[in-house]
């Protein structure tokens, strides 16, 4: 469609009929940070499609330039941003900041101006977008403030063009360009505006006084909760600086103990957490004693030792059992230790609290049954970002250094390569681009050997970062701890910019002013990276967020990086892609943090992805063991998706079905009979994923009442929103009666339910398996995880959802096919019956494909895609006359590769437009005919989504090498009937 008539039809969707067809690319559209629908996603969509850009705003913050920092690095055009010194809001940081992008930025500097700007400009070849409103460049403007913004666009002659450009102009010709001397000039002179005075709580006695904050209210609410059950144990998981110590503290001074005892694994923790407790307590310091080195104040009221000095000879024989009525074990992820064992073999406390960020063990011990299975309550990473309890981070995967014979940094690189002058200036040059560049650095740079880390310190302070020599220090666990602590206490000072280091800073090391933490290793444990990461979370004055770089090399084990920082624990590919998708869509991740790779460590980490089997028997055993040892019990899977543990999908259907799966992982047990197997395998393979609820509501329904009359099901999908219409319910039915499946599909069911007449019941056979209490606990399972799922995955809908996958399978019983004739689909297939054309297309297909769905289908933009029908079609062909003529509705299913598997991405229904018959040549050159005609969505696809299915991975190419022939892919299709619907 000519980009005038587009614009006239979006147009008038938007400002007169929205009633009318309209792929709305370019319709007038009110942003509001609800939900999806926030500044910084509009934004970086915007910039996707543009050929250059200016945002004119008055207020800039140095977090917000962060999350855009990447896709404006990445830019191909060119930028501007016109900002100002209004009101003082602007810092010399954001200045700074604005100073390191590659766009031209422009300072409105009048004091006595009432600049308040808020436009975002994008251009296009023939055309511009604005977005104008209420948002400046702030991360709450972007994000989480409710704003009003209008995004409209225009064609290159319109006058609202003409209008901006003008004010543009007349900006510009005000503005001073920004340089690093007035932004010096400009720190010497500002004053930061003033703001809201901090409210704090004080005691009776007039003093200070730490109140909880929200979540720390609930966790004390629920410890006291498990004491009033007359339990005597509980454990507390709460992630890295999410303030555990103050926590415990705060228990500490409801319970009123008589005397406590608290341990810790390292003696520089002591201090700190003697100092929160006095804080909190707001006691005598005579309160408090040590017990570490050579220190012994065993007197006091309130202990703090470490397990090593209570381990020593006679130590713990010498305390009485029931000496301490309060004991606290700090990191108790260790605790399974023998050290911590005889710790609590001893005492008998009247309460033991635990408390970890990782509770997760290696070694088959389990933390939760040494505090009774009782998690009184658990703060883990992506929760605490979005309740504001820590500094929000900004990720930057990066490629690594790759040397001048184009080899890039892999896991068995010798020390030569990764230590040397070239290595170190990649580091160098990464740094002062993602780093921040008005404030001063306090970072951790993990490394992977000792030997690299003193290597590369010494190169690093032999250069310089924005002019200023860096100053940086090697540590191993072989520096004595008095000197790792002076080292710290330097990067505190800021008489040091980085500390290199392996694994000492993991834990149990508080460094809040760290504001960089650079990553020059593999990951290898998603733990490992969440404890490092964690390094740096802490709140801490002047401190606005944490930058994270992390140098990615060709190492296999990159897929742990999403896993880490989106907190996926599914061991499902499709979730873990999609959640990276949408993290770079969005901009966004948990409260104010942002996750962007560069192209080509993104594609490093995709490939990893794809090359990985996270579904191993070793890893679903190892997360069902975790959960075991979580439970005390054998969990269900029910239990796996409440705790969003291992995906339950994933897991049951390992093995057919979940009972099965059992008797691999929880010692000898009985296999379900074959019988039984069936008909577990069916709900399981068929209804357990919550794509369509319907079938489970009925089942549900019926295990309550077992016999229902055509009416009554129908009243209980209408009970639940789910009612379509009459003739969907026999569809819906038919999957429960195995009919909708094909032959080959039914040797391993068996049918849960029959219909005679106008009754729907369950089966004789499936009734009296229910009287086998296993059997029946594993059916009551799966109905209530698949429902569990549906609400939580899919939003309860009765049809399919934009955005999710599906396999084919799931493709056709959505939309209510008769029969499940997915094996036979392949690239489309008409049902004149729904009035349905599903079309699957693998977007880069391996050269091998055969020619039936091998053609050249392709995007032309987000709302359009060019699609080849078979060979040997024409314009009288059936199935062709079918989408002409709109007599069916095409639905179109999209994945970028075989790599992902065998579910596609649904992009939504489409209309059929402009059909061309055409010919291509066969392989010995002669014509055949093939239609064409464009697929125009009824929703444009999201950009970060069109971006990453239109860009093959580096592996794809690798693989595919030269383009394939015409004739190549057309061979086999020649062999069709020529107006087959197969």
């Amino acid at each position: 469609m000519p980009l005038r008539s587009e614009h006239e039809r979006d147009l008038t969707f938007g400002f007169l009929d929205r009633e009318t067809a309209s792929a709305r690319r370019f319709h007038p559209r009110l942003i509001t940070n609800d939900g999806r629908d926030t500044m910084l996603r509009a934004i970086l969509r915007e910039l996707g499609t543009a050929d250059s850009f200016v945002f004119s705003v008055a207020f800039v913050t140095p977090g917000a330039i962060a999350a855009l920092k990447q896709t404006l690095l990445g830019f191909a055009g060119r930028g501007m941003i016109v900002t100002s010194t209004y009101l003082g809001f602007n810092s010399p940081a954001a200045f700074a900041e604005l100073l390191n992008l590659p766009v031209e930025v422009l300072v409105l500097d009048d004091a006595a101006e009432g600049f308040h700007a808020k436009g975002y400009l994008f251009r296009q070849e023939n055309s511009s977008t604005a977005i104008i409103g209420s948002s400046n460049l702030t991360e709450a403007a972007l994000q989480r403030n409710q704003e009003w913004n209008l995004r409209f666009s225009a064609l290159a002659d319109g006058d609202i063009v003409h209008q901006l450009e003008a004010l543009i102009t007349r900006q510009v010709a005000r503005a001073t360009p920004l340089t690093a001397e007035w932004v010096e000039e400009y720190r010497q002179t500002w004053v930061p505006p003033r703001g809201p005075a901090p409210s704090r709580g004080r005691a009776a006695g007039g003093g200070l006084t730490v109140l909880p904050n929200a979540m720390q209210g609930e966790a004390l609410a629920q410890i006291d909760l498990i004491r009033a059950r007359g339990e005597r144990r509980a454990i507390v998981v709460s992630a890295t600086g999410t303030g555990k110590t103050i926590l415990s503290a705060l228990d500490v001074r409801a319970v009123a103990p008589r005397r406590l005892l608290f341990v810790v694994h390292r003696e520089q923790i002591l201090d700190k957490a003697i100092t929160e407790f006095q804080r909190v307590l707001d006691e005598p310091e005579g309160s408090f004693g040590k017990v570490a080195g050579g220190v012994r104040e065993w007197d006091r009221r309130y202990v703090f030792a470490t397990v090593q000095s209570l381990n020593s000879a006679g130590v713990l024989e010498a305390i009485h059992p029931d000496t301490f009525d309060y004991v606290l074990i700090d990191e108790v992820h260790r605790a399974g230790a023998g050290s911590y064992r005889r710790l609590l073999d001893h005492l008998r406390p009247a309460f033991l609290l635990g408390m970890t960020a990782t509770p997760e063990r290696t070694d088959g011990r389990s933390i939760f049954e040494l505090f009774d299975y009782n998690l009184a309550y658990e703060i883990r990473l992506q929760r605490a970002l979005e309740s504001d309890m820590l500094a929000p981070f900004h990720y930057y995967g990066v490629t690594d250094h790759v040397a001048a014979g184009g080899e890039p940094i892999g896991a068995l690189a010798p020390i030569g390569r990764l230590v040397s002058d070239e290595r170190a200036d990649h580091l160098v040059s990464a740094v002062e681009t993602y780093g921040q560049v008005g404030v001063p650095v306090r970072g951790l740079i993990f490394c992977s050997r000792n030997d690299e880390a003193s290597g590369l310190s010494g190169l690093l302070n032999e250069r310089r970062v924005h002019g200023r020599a860096l100053r940086t220090r090697a540590l191993s666990g072989q520096d004595p701890v008095a000197e790792r602590e002076r080292a710290v206490a330097d990067l505190e000072a800021g008489r040091l910019d980085y500390l290199l280091t392996v694994d000492i800073f993991n834990e149990g090391v508080d460094v809040p002013a760290v504001n960089q933490v650079v990553m020059l290793r593999q990951t290898k444990s998603s733990i490992v990276f969440t404890q490092q990461l964690g390094r740096g979370l802490r709140k801490a004055a002047g401190k606005d967020y944490l930058v994270v770089i992390d140098f990615i090399g060709n190492y296999t084990n990159n897929y742990l990086i999403p896993i880490a920082l989106l907190g996926d624990n599914s061991l499902s590919k499709d979730s873990i892609r999609q959640r990276l998708i949408e993290a770079q869509e969005a901009g966004a991740i948990a409260g104010n943090s942002s996750v962007s790779f560069d192209a080509i460590a993104r594609d490093r980490v995709l490939t990893s992805l794809a090359q990985t089997t996270l579904d191993s028997m070793a890893n679903l055993k190892a997360a069902y063991l975790d959960l075991a040892s979580r439970l005390g019990t054998v969990p269900r899977l029910f239990d796996f998706a409440r705790f969003d543990a291992v995906d339950p999908v994933v897991l049951a259907t390992k093995e057919k079905n979940y009972w099965r799966l059992l008797t691999k992982f929880a010692g000898p047990r009985e296999a379900p009979a074959p019988h039984l197997d069936r008909m577990l395998n069916l709900l399981t393979q068929e209804v357990l994923n919550g794509k369509r609820p319907q079938e489970l509501v009925l089942l549900d329904t019926l295990l309550r009442e077992p016999t229902l009359t055509l009416a009554e099901a129908v009243g209980a999908l209408v009970e639940r929103g789910l009612w379509e219409s009459p003739w969907s319910v026999s569809r819906i039915l038919r999957v429960l009666t195995v009919e909708h499946y094909p032959a080959k599909d039914r040797k391993h069911y068996l049918p849960v339910v029959q219909v005679a007449g106008e009754r729907v019941s369950l089966t004789p056979g499936f009734l009296a398996a229910m009287q086998d209490p296993t059997f029946a606990g594993h059916v009551r399972d799966v109905v209530e995880t698949g429902l569990f799922l549906s609400r939580q995955r899919y939003g309860f809908a009765p049809s399919l959802q934009v955005g999710q996958r599906y396999s084919r399978k799931d493709a056709l019983r959505l939309l209510n096919w008769e029969r499940s004739e997915y094996s036979t689909v392949y690239g489309y297939k008409v049902d004149h019956d729904t009035g349905t054309c599903p079309i699957f297309v693998t977007y880069h297909k391996h050269e091998h494909v055969e020619a039936t769905v091998a053609y050249d289908d392709e995007f032309l933009d987000e709302s359009t895609m060019r699609w080849f029908t078979r060979s040997r079609r024409t314009l009288a062909s059936g199935e062709v006359r079918a989408l002409v003529e709109q007599t069916v509705v095409p639905h179109l299913f999209v994945k970028r590769d075989d790599a992902e598997g065998r579910d596609f991405l649904y992009l939504g229904t489409a209309a059929a437009r402009g059909a061309v018959q055409e010919t291509m040549p066969d392989r010995n050159g002669d014509p055949v005919p093939v239609v064409t005609m464009r697929l125009v969505l009824d929703r444009p696809v999201e950009r970060g989504l069109y971006d990453y299915l239109t860009t093959p991975s580096a592996a794809a190419e690798a693989r595919d090498g030269a383009e394939v022939s015409w004739a190549g892919r057309v061979e086999a299709a020649a062999a069709l009937p020529a107006d087959s619907l197969v």
